[in-house]
């Protein structure tokens, strides 16, 4: 019965709040499509104001690819992931997340597709996915459109999350899988 019911409010829950949002705001007096055409023209400067952001984030992220410099990275931290139980064909995904989700999507893709879904890189690589976040990203486009130029400890904190999110979803795959 319970589960029934949890089950109905989840595939109401979404439109509900679609309607009863403007419904509730038109009771108490809000001009309901005057608010969303602000909302949409806030929406639409903000947008326009974090392009250049976003673009010289995405050439960094090329230029960390092309450069060579993640596989330089790779090779010196081999030994280390040996050591630990960590595949390495799974430390590009920790060190692009950070930067890109779609790059990030996309590499987990390719490792599901050339390791298999069931594997111990398609399980490590999806966990990581939902135990990570774009860290670079949020600061690009949250930070570029308010205006806030200093962002050193929301990096330095977004970083010790990525890495210990990493390193969690290691250590829970490793758990329940078994070491890779």
């Amino acid at each position: 019965m319970l589960v029934a019911f949890l089950e109905l409010m989840s595939h109401c829950a979404i439109p509900l709040l679609v309607i009863g949002i403007p419904i509730l705001a038109h009771f108490r007096g809000i001009d309901v499509f005057a608010s969303f055409i602000r909302g949409a023209e806030e929406g639409l400067k903000t947008a326009i104001r974090i392009i250049p952001h976003l673009v010289a984030m995405l050439v960094a992220i090329e230029l960390f690819k092309l450069s060579g410099v993640l596989d330089i990275l790779l090779e010196i931290l081999k030994p280390a992931l040996g050591w630990a139980g960590i595949p390495p064909a799974v430390l590009p995904l920790a060190i692009i997340r950070p930067l890109s989700g779609s790059a990030a999507f996309g590499f987990t893709v390719d490792l599901i597709n050339t390791h298999g879904p069931d594997s111990f890189i398609g399980r490590l690589s999806s966990t990581m996915q939902g135990s990570t976040d774009t860290t670079f990203y949020i600061l690009t486009v949250y930070f570029g459109s308010v205006g806030i130029k200093k962002v050193r400890h929301a990096l330095i904190v977004g970083i010790i999350g990525d890495i210990a999110g990493f390193l969690a979803a290691v250590y829970i795959c490793q758990s329940i899988f078994g070491r890779g």
